[in-house]
């Protein structure tokens, strides 16, 4: 049993927390609404490099007192960029909660980016790059976003490109902050051990230097599909075959969620049990959807080697589109059974608490209901993934490709199989 209050301060930050008293720990965050989509094209990486720099020092922490304040105390820190939000999040020892109030609200409001950490850690980037590249199973991701979303930065690459980031100048990064680290963009967000009035106290007292402005930066998706094929030497083809998705605001999201997670969310799903138990075709194969705020994206990602590539394409196309006629009642209560267990086993981390009711308050403006998602998940009918399996078919197919490509048939003729 847990207590969920939010408050919006005079500033426009809001203030959530997810109070559940039989732990002894609190996990606590910013939450901010920028994130890669959020940049100009010409500033690729923006979002992800000033994540970095947020860390490298304030005007009275260094970026090793940082670190060694939260670690003295037996506490982690961590931070991560989406194409959506950026997040910085502490867990530690209820007792310690003030003082990473204070860390979060100071590296928010008053980091420095010494201009030697910037050239330091943007070697640090480059190389992350780097090793995305080097990664076929990465880098075939990030071709499928920028090939669904071309010209866009929903499509862009969350790191960035070597070419933009080598040139990223310290003040552009300030300004980034400046201009979309605001308090309307973001949401401070505590779960566990947590007194919901003296937290709104300590954030309220913190928080007050940042900038109230909103800046709407927010383009709309455009999805587009198409193919991009990268012939390299490898032992494996890496393919993406996706399709436009379904935004996280729409009734058939979780129509779409049971879909993808029967058709390629497990050891007993259709692609695993057809594809790799039965066929031998794949080591690695699943199924995969990103619900954006006005678009989506559903795929299936698959490697094999180049004399299964010819009997791959077939089949993934076989079984998707047996989806719109074929699912019986046992596989729709085991997908439900598998999205309520993650949905509910998901709570019993503190973190995981903190960024969901976050995540949830800055697209939605509200905090989660439990009862109510379990109630929508509960309530898919075979009828509801057949007619979602039919409108994601009906888009234009995204199929990326990389590795040797020689057997991997045309793009006309994999859009072909598709039509039921």
């Amino acid at each position: 049993m847990s207590i969920i209050k939010i408050t919006e301060l005079p500033s426009g930050l809001r203030v959530i927390t997810d109070t559940v008293d039989t732990v002894e720990s609190v996990a606590t965050g910013v939450w901010i609404d920028a994130g890669t989509r959020h940049e100009d094209l010409t500033h690729n990486g923006i979002a992800h490099m000033t994540e970095h720099m947020i860390f490298k020092g304030t005007k009275t922490r260094s970026a090793k007192d940082i670190v060694e304040q939260i670690e003295d105390v037996g506490g982690n820190v961590n931070a991560y960029t989406s194409r959506d939000h950026t997040a910085y999040h502490i867990h530690l020892l209820k007792d310690d909660l003030p003082m990473a109030t204070d860390i979060l609200a100071d590296i928010i409001q008053n980091s420095i980016m010494p201009e030697e950490e910037v050239e330091r850690e943007r070697q640090v980037i480059l190389q992350e790059i780097g090793m995305t590249n080097d990664t076929p199973d990465d880098l075939v991701f990030d071709l499928h976003q920028e090939t669904a979303y071309p010209g866009q930065a929903l499509g862009a690459p969350i790191l960035g490109t070597s070419e933009i980031v080598s040139d990223m100048k310290r003040e552009t990064l300030m300004d980034n902050v400046k201009n979309l680290y605001t308090t309307k963009r973001m949401v401070v967000s505590a779960a566990g051990k947590v007194d919901h009035e003296n937290f709104v106290e300590q954030v309220q007292n913190a928080f007050e230097n940042c900038p109230t402005a909103h800046n709407d930066t927010n383009l709309s998706a455009n999805y587009q599909g198409g193919e991009i094929r990268l012939n390299k030497d490898l032992e494996q083809s890496h393919v993406i075959l996706g399709f436009q998705g379904i935004s996280r605001h729409e009734d058939e999201y979780y129509h779409l969620l049971a879909m993808s997670t029967l058709l390629g969310g497990g050891m007993s799903s259709r692609l695993f049990q057809e594809i790799r138990e039965k066929r031998g075709l794949v080591y690695s194969v699943f199924s995969f959807q990103y619900g954006y705020q006005d678009d989506g994206i559903l795929g299936v990602y698959a490697a094999t080697g180049p004399k299964d590539l010819p009997d791959l394409m077939p089949a993934l196309c076989d079984e998707l589109l047996k989806l719109t006629h074929t699912i019986s009642e046992e596989e729709l209560e085991r997908a439900k059974a598998q999205i309520k267990a993650n949905t509910l086993m998901g709570l019993e981390s503190m973190l995981r608490r903190a960024g969901a009711q976050a995540k949830h308050l800055i697209h939605f403006g509200t905090e989660i209901n439990i009862d109510e998602k379990i109630a929508q998940i509960q309530a898919i009918q075979i009828q509801d993934i057949e007619n979602v399996a039919k409108r994601i078919l009906s888009s234009a197919p995204t199929i990326t490709a990389l590795g040797p490509l020689q057997t991997l048939e045309s793009y006309d003729s994999i859009k072909d199989r598709l039509i039921a």
